[in-house]
């Protein structure tokens, strides 16, 4: 590219205009939808069950999504020596679900058909959080895409099943999951220390088919190997909580635990993951950015999906 065409247009500067995902297109009618990817918002965390404030992290990350939106060609790699996320990669922001103010579950439908849009028009569904209950309706909208297996990276199982009558809280959605016929397996990366689960929740998920694998477990394996465990030829749903990594570089969080993963630990899982696997979805929960006034939880969720994303579409070239 010549560079007169980088000095056409507008400069665009991260700072300047409309806070979408890594400043891509807005589409605001669900059945218009055309293209790879499509980012939602589910600003809802009336799941949790200590500090909240989840609610406002699909709009941290989008804001700090614009830190990354510079350039005209894609982000060049020099260690892989490759360029992700060129513009071949159609990434459109379809905006938030709707969410209804204590009420659970038409939150959680909203979430679902959005969900379900980004998958009737064919694009890879990336949602962003809101506390962990917001994946239940995200894996309820894969009720007719087929078999999948879920690759969990967080500090909790989140493997409860009913608690004083609740059952679709942050505490619950692997649970929930695990009960579905499509699911077939889930992989469960940085549980550590004390957790949201009890020792027959453990038990559960393991009899339910979950391999469990501590932050401490990772190191000795190795990002490769964590991956290899993944059964051969599965479809694979990605769920991140920003709690995964460690609270000395992600602060940002209604539950933090430390111990946590640092960035290229999970950097080298996602990729290795994205050159075996067919990653059908992802979402990534629970930034809450009023316990961070650095930003630095919210830069490293934009960062990280971003990185994802152009792993997933360079596998597939």
């Amino acid at each position: 590219m010549a560079q007169n065409d980088y000095d056409a247009g507008r400069l665009n500067l991260p700072f300047v205009g409309i806070s979408t995902f890594g400043k891509r297109p807005y589409v605001s009618n669900w059945s218009t939808i055309d293209a790879d990817v499509a980012i939602l918002g589910a600003p809802f965390d009336f799941g949790t069950q200590f500090r909240p404030g989840a609610r406002f992290g699909p709009r941290a990350v989008r804001e700090a999504s614009t830190l990354f939106s510079f350039g005209h060609g894609g982000a060049f790699d020099h260690e892989d020596d490759a360029t992700y996320l060129g513009s071949d990669v159609r990434i459109v922001d379809i905006g938030d679900a709707d969410i209804v103010h204590t009420d659970t579950d038409k939150s959680h439908a909203n979430i679902k058909q959005g969900v379900a849009a980004i998958l009737k028009a064919g694009a890879l569904p990336v949602t962003i959080g809101g506390d962990h209950s917001i994946n239940i309706p995200c894996i309820d909208a894969f009720a007719d895409q087929g078999d999948i297996h879920i690759l969990q990276i967080d500090a909790h199982l989140d493997f409860v099943d009913v608690r004083h009558g609740v059952r679709n809280g942050h505490g619950n959605p692997m649970r929930r999951a695990a009960e579905k016929s499509y699911v077939t397996g889930l992989t469960q990366v940085g549980i550590r220390n004390v957790s949201s689960t009890a020792k027959e929740g453990y038990d559960d998920a393991r009899k339910m088919g979950s391999d469990i694998i501590s932050v401490r477990q990772m190191r000795k394996l190795g990002a490769d190997e964590v991956i290899n465990r993944i059964p051969k030829d599965v479809r694979v749903y990605v769920t991140i909580d920003i709690d995964g990594f460690c609270p000395s570089i992600a602060p940002g969080t209604g539950t933090p635990s430390h111990g946590g993963f640092l960035y290229y630990e999970v950097l080298e899982m996602l990729q290795a993951l994205a050159n075996r696997y067919d990653v059908v979805g992802i979402d990534l929960v629970e930034v809450a950015p009023a316990y961070d006034q650095t930003d630095s939880t919210a830069i490293l969720a934009a960062q990280v999906l971003l990185n994802f994303l152009g792993f997933i579409f360079h596998a597939r070239g």
